[in-house]
């Protein structure tokens, strides 16, 4: 063994546990228990060790070998193509799909929690260099809280205000508070929308959040999630049961049909604001030059 070889084994292990935090089987049962999660701990198993390898080989000005994270960087552009092509083939035979924006973050979490890999397995062993084991280990701790805040986005409970509101008709038209949702026609649907339907009204807390909310893979990525946690009273070609989400032109606001098969308002609110806002559905009007600049003028 050479002076290398116990920083590096350190970097591989902290990086793979840093990989194994990261990955988490949640409601949305993805990755799947077990083939899903030995696929993407190997893939992690290998990022730490590009990671901890980079180091030593600067430090012997074996530059050439750093170019290996660039070939990195490539397979896990492909680990997204992968998770993209998966999660989409999969969302045909979702009773409530996921939607492309959903996976498409999906996608983009997973190969960039490589690249935390990476990160993490380089700077451990770094330190285990430079200084000592000691160092190694308050710098893994630093790593780690990184790893946390770049796991936990925004959720919707932080951008909006959620309210139950009963449904009802009026005609054939069905209503979440004054917001039109869809037209039903059969007696025998609305009475089965009335019975297990539930709705609600999520109000923006600022004008940027009007977009945001507004973005159609947004609200899909919200029906999904509620109709996984809670279940969903449909199957397949049946139309009139579909959960929707529509906007309020006026105001921003958007309501929120759902027919879990669990129905608790309580728990449906938490679901709710427990949804990502997802990353491709941010909007900053606000933050443009013209808005700016009005501000200035007002």
């Amino acid at each position: 063994m050479n002076e290398y070889t116990y920083p590096i084994l350190f970097g591989v292990v902290v990086g793979t546990l840093a990989r194994f935090i990261m990955l988490r089987t949640d409601y949305r049962q993805y990755p799947t228990y077990l083939h899903g999660k030995v696929i993407h701990l190997a893939l992690g198993f290998i990022a730490a060790g590009l990671g901890s390898v980079a180091v030593p080989a600067i430090m012997d000005k074996e530059f050439t070998a750093v170019t290996f994270l660039t070939i990195a960087a490539s397979q896990f552009r492909e680990v997204r193509n992968m998770e993209r092509n998966t999660l989409t083939e999969l969302d045909g035979y979702e009773l409530v799909p996921r939607g492309n924006s959903y996976i498409e973050g999906i996608a983009i979490a997973f190969e960039g929690r490589n690249y935390l890999v990476i990160f993490t397995s380089l700077v451990t062993t770094l330190c285990y260099l430079v200084w000592n084991i000691g160092a190694a280990a308050i710098a893994t701790v630093g790593c780690y809280f990184v790893i946390r805040k770049f796991m936990s986005g925004s959720t919707m409970k932080q951008i909006v205000d959620i309210e139950f509101k009963e449904l009802y008709f009026e005609g054939a038209g069905l209503y979440v508070d004054n917001i039109y949702i869809m037209n039903i026609g059969l007696p025998e649907r609305q009475k089965e929308i009335l019975k297990y339907g539930m709705g609600f009204i999520l109000t923006p807390k600022n004008f940027d959040v009007r977009s945001t909310i507004a973005n159609l893979g947004q609200r899909q990525a919200i029906l999904h999630d509620v109709s996984v946690s809670m279940g969903v009273f449909r199957d397949s070609g049946t139309p009139a049961l579909s959960p929707l989400i529509k906007r309020d032109l006026d105001d921003g606001r958007i309501g929120v049909f759902v027919l879990p098969q669990d129905k608790d308002v309580e728990k449906a609110k938490q679901v709710i604001g427990a949804v990502p806002v997802l990353e491709n559905a941010i909007r900053m009007p606000s933050e443009s030059k013209v808005s700016k600049k009005e501000g200035r003028n007002k």
